[in-house]
């Protein structure tokens, strides 16, 4: 299952900040029908990401009845990704990765 969308980076502050990208409504109703294939527990589905030239691996955490797909430093360096900049997102849920 593979989509392609547009979303900006957000930042969380916590103890240490996170940055994510909100995986938009429609694409994460669909992660949704498929996610019991897919979680390995908590409701994380584990995914393959890739931006600009940035192919990745992570999971999408569920969050108010859709995902978000976060962004580690090795993704966010080489594109000198921050809060509110806009990305292009190609994502695949690996059904069965668990």
């Amino acid at each position: 299952m593979q989509f392609v969308f547009t979303g900006r980076v957000i930042e969380w502050r916590g103890p240490s900040p996170y940055y994510f990208v909100p995986v938009p409504d429609e694409e994460s109703a669909d992660i949704r029908e498929v996610a019991a294939l897919a979680s390995y527990g908590w409701g994380v589905i584990p995914v393959e990401g890739r931006i600009g030239d940035v192919v990745f691996t992570t999971s999408l955490f569920p969050k108010d009845g859709g995902y978000l797909l976060p962004l580690k430093n090795a993704v966010r360096k080489p594109g000198g990704l921050g809060a509110d900049d806009e990305v292009t997102v190609t994502l695949t849920v690996r059904l069965g990765a668990a």
